[in-house]
């Protein structure tokens, strides 16, 4: 009895997507990843142009000896090898020779994709990587196919072979006898040698897109009976990133974690991420500099099930695409992007700078790194949080430069001298007019937000209120004032002053008050320092000490040596007492003799 002749076998691991065939009957559920296999050329989404070049070059008798199949994992590259291995050795009543076309089903069709024909060969190279496992492969060609017409190896992960396996395979993969076939499958095409590649038709499956996807999953769920959201099957794609089986494992786990009608809300919770509306209602706290607020929506989707590294991953997320939507507004046009969030993130392109953007995309990688290596990954997504919140306020550089070109500096006084500190701490200017006794006012009044800033004292004390300990002893100990008036500084520096103490005093005055300070520096005037006049009687002490013949002698005995102290004799008296123990009375002993 021929082959022919034979009963036909049913497929029980796989049968057609959308043709005649039913479901197979059997007590073992199958996941749907398999029973949904394609088994026609037809069933293959997404990869059009493939199906193309095969069908033209069988029509036209120039089919390759070599195939390399390539694609991100889930793509279909191990399904897609058996059906090519099924239409090279396609053979039917009314068709001997391979075809594109697989109907109607032809005679070793379901032995080859059951991967249990004798003459169709799956390996796995990555259990069989060395040369003794291709020294099989070799020697084995040399015989004819048993019963189909060509002979075909499949090897599964091929960039697994080592370096010697494959200079091995050169020579028979480039001049292989007329009944042998190579369907090679990878997902790492970089690791193949080119010597390989050379020698192969190369085929680059696509990641499958969104429409595409959901569609499929439609059909998938029609044929379960399972009721799940258009929204629910949005996340299951975005989340299966173009993998077919990764879609379909999801969405196979979604319909038992819903039992019933599977929504979004339970997907989400399946899958450990935060609603979408949520992050964006966190990026805006975020852009508003609302840490509170932004640490608070943050423990609520923590408390929830989100996982904090998939919070920040969609914070990113969401960053790139409306960056994208930015630059290219039709990128909103996504079917796995809901109305509601099409429209927000199409508003907050429209509104944030490119500059902020890129930032925020920055600090998010960094962040992702940290919360991903922390060992408590809640503690550094929220100090993420508050990097991002502290930094959402601080102006772009194109703000910035338009501040400064708005505001311009105070005029200097009249009669071209320079303003004095009075006694109560505000400045009169020098070489003024006599006539009324009193110093005409500036050209510009200050700005309310300077008013509040009467004398120099004022400024010192923002320093202090800052917390800037640096700036504030570099202030106090090297800087002689010479005009003062609100948002104007000038000062001769001390000799110990740093060389950027103007510059650096400028910029945390405007970053502390948002409003431009003009500091200058002269080469002479200048009040005492604040450190001057604070130890004022300290140095006096010193200086009088300097003028005794000893310590005269001993700085000319020893010229590096210096002052560093001085003790009065009341200061030693009463250093004395402190540290003296008081005296104790004689008390009774009971175990003294008399």
């Amino acid at each position: 009895m021929s082959d022919s002749e034979l009963p036909e076998e049913r497929d029980d691991q796989t049968f057609s997507m959308f043709g005649e065939d039913e479901a197979p009957k059997s007590a073992e559920y199958q996941v749907l990843a398999r029973k949904y296999r394609p088994r026609r050329f037809e069933d293959l989404i997404g990869q059009e142009a493939m199906v193309r070049t095969l069908s033209n070059a069988f029509e036209t008798g120039r089919v390759a000896h070599a195939f390399m199949l390539t694609g991100v994992r889930g793509v279909g590259k191990t399904t897609t090898a058996r059906l090519l291995a099924r239409a090279l050795n396609y053979q039917s009543d009314d068709h001997d020779g391979p075809s594109i076309r697989l109907d109607p089903k032809g005679e070793h069709c379901d032995a080859i994709m059951s991967s249990r024909h004798p003459d169709v060969l799956e390996l796995d190279a990555a259990s069989r990587t060395g040369v003794g496992d291709i020294r099989e492969i070799i020697d084995s060609v040399h015989y004819r196919a048993a019963s189909a017409r060509y002979k075909i190896y499949i090897i599964d992960e091929v960039h697994m072979l080592s370096n010697n396996a494959f200079n091995a395979l050169l020579k028979t993969l480039e001049e292989p006898p007329a009944h042998v076939k190579f369907i090679f499958a990878t997902t790492e095409i970089r690791k193949v040698p080119v010597t390989v590649l050379s020698r192969c038709q190369r085929f680059d499956l696509r990641r499958i897109e969104p429409e595409v996807m959901i569609a499929l999953l439609q059909k998938i769920a029609a044929g379960e009976n399972a009721q799940i959201t258009e929204d629910a099957l949005a996340l299951i794609t975005r989340a299966a990133e173009g993998s077919a089986r990764d879609a379909t494992s999801l969405l196979d786990q979604a319909i038992s974690h819903g039992a019933g009608e599977t929504t979004a809300d339970q997907v989400r919770a399946m899958l450990g991420l935060a609603d979408r509306g949520r992050v964006l209602d966190l990026i805006d706290m975020i852009l508003r500099g609302d840490a509170a607020g932004a640490l608070t929506e943050l423990g609520a989707q923590y408390a929830e099930g989100a996982d904090p590294l998939a919070i920040l991953r969609d914070l990113a997320e969401i960053t790139h695409w409306v960056s994208v939507v930015k630059i290219t507004p039709d990128a909103a046009e996504d079917p796995t992007i809901s109305p509601d969030e099409r429209m927000r993130g199409t508003e907050m392109a429209n509104n944030l700078p490119i500059r902020v953007l890129a930032r925020m995309w920055q600090m998010l990688l960094k962040a992702l790194e940290e919360v991903a290596a922390a060992p408590n990954s809640m503690m550094a997504a929220e100090m993420a949080i508050i990097r991002l919140t502290h930094v959402a306020d601080l102006p772009s550089p194109e703000e910035l430069a338009r501040r400064l070109a708005s505001e311009t500096p105070p005029p200097p006084p009249p009669g071209g001298g320079r303003a004095a500190p009075a006694p109560g701490g505000t400045t009169v200017a020098r070489g003024t007019s006599m006539g009324g006794g009193a110093a005409p006012a500036p050209a510009q009044a200050p700005q309310s937000v300077l008013a509040r800033f009467p004398s120099f004292e004022h400024v010192v004390e923002l320093i202090r209120a800052n917390r800037d300990v640096k700036l504030l002893v570099e202030v106090e100990t090297g800087l002689h004032l010479v005009a003062y008036q609100p948002g104007r500084i000038e000062f001769r520096p001390a000799d110990n002053a740093p060389n950027d103490l103007a510059q650096r005093l400028g910029s945390a005055l405007q970053r502390w008050t948002g409003n431009r300070w003009a500091v200058s520096v002269v080469s002479d005037g200048g009040a005492a320092t604040i450190a001057e006049v604070r130890d004022a009687a300290e140095i006096a002490l010193r200086n009088k000490a300097g003028e005794h013949p000893l310590v005269q002698a001993v700085m000319s005995r020893f010229p590096k040596a210096a002052i560093t102290r001085i003790r009065t004799p009341q200061d030693i008296a009463a250093a004395v007492e402190t540290e003296a123990l008081p005296e104790v009375e004689d008390e009774w002993d009971p175990f003294e003799d008399d």
